[in-house]
């Protein structure tokens, strides 16, 4: 019974996810059409008021998303939450941070850069698309269903126990450690009307991945051990790094930690 109920859980939570991803590009994009709230508007009330609050609003995803993703937190929290849903159930958390930030953010108006020209504004838009869709695309290089826990409730549902995946670095990987971050800030960055709220957006989401990403390694040691220090020494981060050949075999980014 609970095999079944948790594998539908898993389904729902990565569904849960679809949605609040498409809805965080039609936001950050200004695609709502007049339907849909968006990144972007008049400024309403205080600016200061209005900055306290979005940066509140980031501050509380980007302690959900990196607290939550913490081994030591998972050890703690294990012993409430059953570990076959244990991923899926910080996926459903990071799904309403996220979409807390997304309904109550606050335009402030203000415009910072603007690109007129239409060619020029085709490449953006272009660049903000390849950023949105490199996201899901090298989650998939590595293993998306289990970042997103619906590998563990499918295992559980056929009775069997939960592996860790092997140290791979699949395509990408193999030039850059976290192209899933990369995806994220170019997706952030790239448009061709960049206001106020959306600039507070992009350096507030660019600092959490900052400084996520020297925690996340930390515990990509305390797991992979020599390997993954090899792989760091010899692949950049988010830009590539110019160094010789290794023979050390396959690696992988944890996730990410995701909602993205």
């Amino acid at each position: 019974m609970y095999r079944k109920t948790f594998f539908i859980y898993g389904l729902a939570c990565h569904l849960l996810f679809l949605l609040v991803y498409a809805w965080m590009a039609v936001f950050v994009g200004n695609f709502g059409f007049g339907y849909v709230r968006t990144i972007d508007g008049p400024l309403e009330g205080s600016i200061l008021g209005a900055v306290l609050i979005n940066l509140g609003l980031i501050v509380a995803f980007g302690v959900q998303h990196s607290v939550m993703a913490r081994p030591t937190f998972k050890r703690w929290w294990t012993r409430f939450v059953p570990e076959p849903i244990e991923r899926s159930t910080y996926v459903l958390f990071s799904c309403i941070a996220m979409a807390a930030l997304l309904w109550f953010w606050q335009p402030l108006g203000g415009v910072v850069w603007n690109v007129s020209d239409p060619a020029g504004r085709w490449v953006m838009h272009g660049l903000f698309a390849i950023g949105w869709l490199m996201v899901p695309a090298v989650s998939l290089l590595i293993n998306h269903f289990d970042l997103f826990g619906t590998r563990q409730v499918w295992l559980h549902l056929k009775g069997e126990a939960y592996t860790h995946l092997p140290f791979r670095k699949p395509s990408i990987y193999k030039q850059i450690r976290h192209p899933l971050y990369v995806g994220w800030l170019i997706a952030f960055w790239a448009t061709p009307t960049m206001t106020v709220a959306h600039l507070l957006f992009a350096l507030g989401m660019t600092a959490y991945i900052l400084i996520a990403i020297p925690f996340e390694e930390r515990n990509l040691i305390q797991h992979f051990g020599r390997k993954y220090v090899d792989y760091k020494r010899e692949v950049g981060g988010l830009v590539p790094r110019i160094s010789m050949p290794s023979d050390h075999g396959d690696s992988q980014e944890g996730l990410a930690e995701s909602c993205a």
